[in-house]
């Protein structure tokens, strides 16, 4: 087995992440965080998304962070990920962590 293999995984999410799936998707990130030190979601471009997605994976940071593993998204967050965040107002709230994660933004000072 290769060994970067063992220790980070990349997740490709289906074109719908919403409360029907979001249960089957937490199982599938609690499954790859036994197995791996890093997980990185790719979430489709033109994917619909409602706040049961952007819930769980806030609810998968905190659990890979607790955990001293690292979760990440393949690209910013765009379309409706982005309009979800925008609409339930986390990007107001956003500090810069958070800044990172979602939309790829470095610390500036």
């Amino acid at each position: 087995m290769d060994t970067q293999n063992q220790y980070c995984e990349s997740i490709n999410l289906p074109d719908v992440l919403s409360i029907r799936n979001v249960s089957e998707l937490y199982s599938k990130f609690t499954d790859e965080f036994h197995s791996n030190d890093t997980i990185i979601i790719s979430i489709p471009e033109g994917a619909e998304a409602d706040l049961s997605f952007v819930q769980l994976i806030e609810s998968s940071r905190r659990q890979a962070k607790a955990k001293g593993k690292t979760f990440k998204l393949s690209s910013p967050a765009s379309g409706s990920v982005l309009k979800v965040l925008e609409r339930a107002g986390f990007i107001e709230s956003f500090d810069h962590e958070d800044a990172k994660f979602w939309l790829h933004k470095e610390v500036t000072l």
